[in-house]
């Protein structure tokens, strides 16, 4: 292998790592809305299973756990960008205090969890 053929090998597999940095960074994919009442939250997560899904409200904070056995037995891989670790935190438009209890609901269907969460309950000043 000529110099030339080693450096090109080596910018790809650099070039390679640094998108899979920049992939995790942005994944999942999450779009967030507000519907009436609720705060409504999907989030893009193809091929974890339900029970490894971690979903936690603390203050503003949404943090979002998967994790998943690497796949083996592959054969020979040429390109892979599917992480098998992700642990997100989403700032929340609203902050829930520690004495009040928020319960969401999600679900899980075709890879997307859809988050239902209570918007908490606010009262305007009046101005005399």
């Amino acid at each position: 292998m000529g110099f030339a053929q080693y450096m090109a090998k080596e910018f790809m597999k650099e070039l390679g790592n640094r998108s899979k940095e920049f992939y995790e960074f942005i994944m999942p994919a999450i779009d967030m809305f507000e519907d009436g009442n609720e705060l409504i939250i999907t989030i893009d997560l193809p091929g974890f299973a339900k029970k490894d899904i971690n979903l936690r409200i603390i203050g503003n904070v949404l943090s979002i756990n998967a994790k998943r056995e690497p796949e083996e037995n592959l054969g020979t891989v040429y390109y892979r960008q599917r992480p098998n670790y992700i642990d997100k935190k989403v700032p929340l438009p609203f902050s829930i205090s520690d004495d009040e209890k928020v319960i969401g609901t999600a679900k899980y269907v075709d890879g997307v969890i859809t988050l239902k969460i209570p918007i908490p309950k606010s009262s305007n000043i009046p101005i005399t």
